[in-house]
């Protein structure tokens, strides 16, 4: 004979299932997404912009004053980059560290589409707090372009003989602070050591968006 006590006990537990079933499959479906998302961040994070193809010497047409008797160091950035900051910040920590001081730039590049001050930011303001780093503008990418950088963040250091020295980043990923392969390298060099590394990876936006781009024109008489 059977226990009608039983039956409802499975009727019970095919409901709790069912109940529970939708919840199970939302939750595992929003944790996998979260996960997907969490590694596309990294990956993100850790891919590096196209890095300079600077010149070996300083560019002659430039209208950066070089420092002939001392290393002079350029970083050309975005000043809507929110990855710069943090290179911004590792700029001023290396600034802080140096035995000898470069000469120092920050170049925020303003597209010739852009309004008035509309590279004057909260990044412009940060770099221009750093002691003995001079902020420049850098009209239609002119300078970007001079010296073939096309990643925000991108910093060189050429030596008193205007021979590049280093082309890099101030960063280990995007936007992350902390020790990293580039300050050190350049750190050394302003220690007067001659590290083996002359190039690291940079991390930040591209200086160039669809409408930011030097007119050709431009580009073409800076290369000549």
């Amino acid at each position: 004979m059977t226990d009608p006590s039983h039956g409802q006990m499975e009727t019970r537990e095919r409901t709790l299932l069912r109940r529970w079933a939708v919840p199970v499959l939302l939750a595992g479906c929003w944790l996998g997404a979260v996960a997907v998302g969490l590694v596309a961040l990294m990956d993100y994070d850790n891919s590096p912009g196209p890095p300079a193809e600077a010149p070996a010497i300083w560019p002659a047409d430039s209208d950066i004053p070089r420092d002939p008797t001392g290393p002079t160091l350029v970083m050309l950035a975005h000043p809507r980059c929110d990855c710069t900051r943090a290179s911004i910040g590792e700029l001023a920590e290396l600034m802080a560290r140096a035995p000898q001081r470069p000469r120092a730039y920050v170049v925020f590049i303003k597209p010739g589409s852009a309004g008035p001050a509309w590279e004057h930011t909260s990044l412009w303001d940060e770099a221009a707090r750093i002691p003995d780093v001079t902020v420049l503008r850098d009209d239609h990418g002119r300078e970007a372009a001079r010296f073939r950088t096309q990643t925000s963040g991108q910093t060189l250091l050429y030596g008193a003989d205007g021979r590049l020295l280093f082309a890099g980043g101030t960063t280990g990923a995007r936007g992350k602070a902390g020790n990293n392969a580039g300050r050190a390298t350049l750190l050394a060099w302003l220690t007067g050591e001659r590290p083996q590394a002359t190039a690291t990876p940079v991390f930040g936006c591209s200086l160039f968006g669809p409408a930011d781009e030097v007119p050709e024109h431009d580009s073409a008489h800076h290369e000549s």
